[in-house]
């Protein structure tokens, strides 16, 4: 069978690909932006790489369209497909249908730390022994991949709340029909989809209504909102985890050996400890990932000492506080948040293990979300914990950044230029300093620029 994706370069789609490649159909794709390093991943699985939304691309005729959900109505590609009258599903059903009927999908919902909590379950199936499949938007460092089909019956994905298609406005988690279920938390987020938070929650709610009464959910006690969605109506066993110990979570946790960033953390079952962790990650909000990852991988069999042994061998996740290098005694790091309660975890967790040094924040704003200014209100309070901030001002951003940086005082910087911003950066870090670059894109390569600016400023004359 042809399978053509339409969209193929982003993290799904392209996972979609990798797993479509591994159970033997041929593979076509075409998007805007074909180039390294998914264009290059996509053509070493033997996948066929157009550029561009033209109607050409149809012609021969695939089996079956597989449409992303960055396209749109006008489009030459989606005009032809139309007229065609050829198959086409979406990524999402197309998964649900040719992949998920069969399996145990173990899926991880919520506005933040989904990759994380998924990587982290997935690497404690592996590591027991399970050999999972998956589907994450992010790369594990143990697999180096964000995709693979791997052996019945466990699949894990990262289900998010993102509308499916252009002929479809669920979100796209509704189809994935999980038997465990994690809901990590729930904020208002992606303001370009959906006009209040009480609309998001009608979806988490269309979510946990496929839960059957014989599967599992995990959610987070201490978050009020998703109680209120579990409140319009449950009908599967709910399992509670929370950062600190209360009467509705089954699973918290304490810092261990007085380590004050949680990279050492006792595990609570019913406030009783059950084992330690020491694992390379840090901050409180990871310590959350890793109890919904503990439970869920606990409904799938997976015994706790199995689960504390594999936390301390996990790697990381590219881009979740990735050490991208260090000139001078300055570290570079790289990091996805983009929304205010990520932003503020993310120096949080840094400065626990940073202590007293200075911690420099930048940011990209470039989510729907937050390019429509959504966040405008609350974003200089999600860096109380940096020394200094920098934000890129592009001239296409479509709000004013000045109420925010009047609000962060004299440690707000602004910046409509990447070179320029990596030359700012280069001048005002110090031996000692962390740097914290924040975006969920590449930021123009920002990461490499400055670090290039710190080695010639290194460089002796």
């Amino acid at each position: 069978m042809h399978v053509h994706i339409l969209g193929i370069c982003g993290t799904f789609m392209g996972g979609i690909a990798a797993l479509a490649r591994a159970a033997g159909f041929t593979v076509t794709g075409s998007d805007r932006n074909v180039y390294p390093p998914m264009s290059t991943q996509l053509e070493s699985l033997g996948v066929a790489l157009t550029e561009g939304f033209e109607a050409a691309q149809l012609a021969p005729a695939p089996d079956i369209v597989v449409v992303g959900n960055v396209m749109t109505r006008g489009m030459p590609v989606i005009e032809a497909l139309l007229d065609s009258r050829l198959p086409y599903v979406s990524g999402p059903e197309w998964l649900a249908r040719t992949l998920l009927k069969d399996r145990w999908v173990l899926a991880v919902a919520g506005t933040h730390g989904k990759t994380t909590t998924a990587s982290l379950l997935a690497w404690i199936l592996e590591h027991a022994g399970r050999e999972p499949g998956f589907l994450i938007g992010g790369v594990p460092a143990n697999f180096g991949c964000s995709a693979r089909a791997g052996a019945e019956p466990y699949f894990v994905i990262e289900a998010d709340e993102y509308d499916t298609a252009f002929f479809d406005k669920r979100a796209k988690f509704v189809h994935y029909r999980p038997r465990t279920l994690v809901l990590n938390n729930l904020e208002y987020d992606h303001a370009d989809i959906y006009p209040d938070v009480a609309a998001i929650q009608r979806q988490f709610h269309h979510l946990v209504r496929t839960v059957p009464g014989s599967g599992r959910i995990i959610w987070n006690a201490a978050d009020a909102r998703l109680e209120e969605t579990l409140a319009m109506g449950c009908w599967t066993p709910l399992e509670g985890f929370a950062r600190v110990a209360q009467p509705r979570a089954r699973w918290s946790a304490r810092p261990a050996d007085a380590a004050a960033d949680f990279s050492s953390f006792e595990l609570l079952e019913d406030g009783a400890p059950r084992g330690a962790v020491h694992w390379p990650l840090l901050g409180a909000h990871n310590v959350e990932n890793a109890l919904a990852a503990i439970a869920a991988a606990r409904h799938a069999g997976v015994t706790l000492p199995q689960a504390l042994a594999a936390l301390a061998d996990f790697r990381g996740i590219a881009r979740r506080m990735e050490l991208r290098g260090e000139v001078g005694g300055i570290r570079v790091y790289d990091d996805f948040a983009h929304h205010p309660t990520a932003i503020a975890a993310t120096i949080e967790g840094l400065r626990r293990r940073a202590g007293g040094a200075r911690i420099l924040a930048v940011l990209e704003p470039r989510s729907h979300t937050m390019r429509m200014g959504v966040h405008r209100d609350t974003l200089a309070a999600a860096f109380a914990g940096a020394d200094q901030v920098w934000l890129y001002a592009p001239a296409d951003l479509g709000w004013d950044l000045s109420p925010v940086l009047a609000a962060l005082g004299g440690r707000g910087h602004a910046s409509g230029d990447v070179e320029q911003l990596a030359r700012q950066l280069a001048r005002a870090a110090r031996p000692g300093d962390e740097v914290l670059i924040m975006s969920n894109g590449g930021f123009g390569g920002l990461h490499q620029k400055l670090l290039g600016e710190l080695r010639r400023g290194a460089a002796p004359a």
